[in-house]
């Protein structure tokens, strides 16, 4: 914690090991430096920045904007503003003058839908999904391995693109002005969340998404945005970057304030203007794409990485990620998918997978239904291959990849779609999904019998999609207006 400082004496930083603060910046063509140094003072902390672009020396006016009276990113969220955004973006109107440069980003595995009780991908609710998230068109284009998705009951995107009809992910420099710290210190749209113009970020992103999503798209919008958590706490180990980043601006923006006062608007700041950037953004894609299942990936967090150590772990999630997850209602009540991932660690041994992807199922169906009337799809994200496969597909990793398909994950795709798909009819009139009576049965499974039939199902009971209710899905129900459903 950052304590009150005496005159003549030095001002410590909330970070031990990041007392001068230096990043580089980085918009558009400019380049430049950021030197924040917390100089020795008699009445007030001063913070000197220096910002040098392709045409000179830039003030600290031009670095981080005017000394704001207010918060840089501006009011809370509103939907005039998301309004307005979307009708830049329905002009076809682009206010940067210059063309979005899409780079290359490889994320092999698959998206299952655990709990999709509303239309998917323009189909029947259906009670479990796999869609294809593998740029693999490379196999058949480039080295004529044909991968039969479709008949293996996975959803792909048109000839089997990363991008596309029915998945398309946005990184963090596909939409709007994500801000970022690289790491070697450089700021990018500012660095972070109070630096970024809101209103200049949503038209950019509203702009990008009419040009990336086809109209009347009905697929998965993923935001991949993974450098800073929302809320401060979250920003612990090498993301603590942020929190000195924020101290040194507030410093500058409040130069009057004690140092605990600085702190204190730091932390309120960054976590006005993130949620700010994160939910606005959410509600922008959906006004612009309305039957899109819009979310964050690795959201909800659940803090059950593996740590080295076997004898006392359980799977649980942390109890400090369950307490941020029930923070982020807002964050909720503004996706329309929760995509958390299901990635094994590599080294975690294979006695703890079933409990590490268990308990962070549990905790999004937990959060899934925070401040929706029904419980929002969750698509967990399941990792095919090691980090380490490469940027591209070679031959061989196709012909690997093809039978593995074939021989191992399209049966087992077959099997259990059906066994949902049999469960949902027989015990829920087929208008709900099928799930365990009681948590933690491990013992049992969403199968068909060995020998293809259909099982009794004793041990599930209903979930059931929008529009009905019951203890087996029988009885209607009307929708619920939004005061109703409050």
């Amino acid at each position: 914690m950052l304590s009150h400082t005496r005159p003549g004496s030095s001002i410590r930083s909330p970070h031990p090991q990041t007392p001068r603060f230096v990043t580089h910046w980085e918009e558009g063509g400019n380049r430049g430096r950021r030197d924040c140094r917390l100089s020795r003072w008699t009445r007030e902390p001063r913070l000197t920045m220096v910002g040098v672009g392709i045409e000179g020396v830039k003030s600290v006016r031009e670095v981080w904007g005017s000394r704001p009276r207010g918060r840089i990113l501006g009011l809370p969220p509103s939907w005039s503003r998301v309004a307005a955004a979307a009708e830049v973006a329905d002009a076809g109107f682009h206010p940067w003058g210059m063309t979005m440069q899409l780079g290359l980003a490889l994320v092999l595995g698959v998206t299952l839908c655990l709990g999709c009780g509303r239309s998917l991908l323009r189909a029947p609710a259906r009670p479990f999904s796999v869609l294809w998230n593998v740029p693999s068109a490379r196999c058949k284009n480039r080295f004529g391995v044909p991968l039969p998705l479709e008949a293996l009951g996975i959803s792909a995107n048109r000839g089997q693109h990363f991008h596309g009809q029915n998945v398309t992910i946005f990184y963090k420099n596909q939409l709007g002005f994500y801000p970022y710290l690289g790491p070697r210190g450089t700021a990018h749209n500012g660095g972070i969340p109070q630096a970024v113009p809101l209103n200049r970020h949503l038209a950019r992103a509203a702009y990008q998404i009419r040009r990336s999503l086809w109209p009347g798209f009905a697929g998965l919008a993923v935001l991949d945005w993974e450098e800073w958590c929302p809320l401060w706490a979250g920003n612990w180990g090498h993301r603590r970057v942020y929190r000195a980043a924020s101290w040194a601006w507030a410093q500058w923006v409040f130069p009057n304030l004690d140092p605990q006062e600085q702190l204190h608007k730091a932390r309120v700041g960054f976590e006005q203007a993130a949620r700010a950037l994160m939910e606005d953004t959410l509600w922008l894609g959906r006004a612009l794409q309305p039957h899109g299942l819009w979310g964050f990936y690795r959201f909800p967090a659940c803090g059950n990485g593996w740590h080295g150590t076997a004898s006392n772990y359980t799977g649980h999630c942390h109890a400090a990620a369950l307490a941020r997850n029930t923070q982020l209602r807002w964050l909720w009540a503004a996706s329309s998918a929760l995509f958390p991932s299901i990635y094994l660690p590599p080294r975690l041994p294979p006695a703890h997978h079933q409990a590490f992807v268990r308990y962070r199922l549990e905790e999004a169906f937990r959060v899934a239904v925070a401040g929706h009337p029904h419980p929002l799809p969750v698509l967990a994200y399941a990792r095919l291959t090691h980090r380490s496969s490469g940027r591209f597909l070679s031959q061989e990793k196709c012909w690997h990849l093809h039978d593995y398909l074939l021989g191992t994950l399209g049966p087992y795709v077959i099997n259990v779609t059906k066994a949902a798909v049999a469960c949902s009819h027989q015990r829920c009139h087929g208008h709900g999904r099928c799930a365990w009576q009681k948590p933690g049965q491990l013992e049992v499974f969403l199968h068909l019998q060995p020998d293809g039939s259909p099982g009794a199902w004793e041990s599930f009971s209903c979930r059931c999609y929008q529009g009905w209710a019951g203890p087996t899905c029988q009885e209607p129900r009307p929708e619920l207006g939004p005061k109703e459903a409050t």
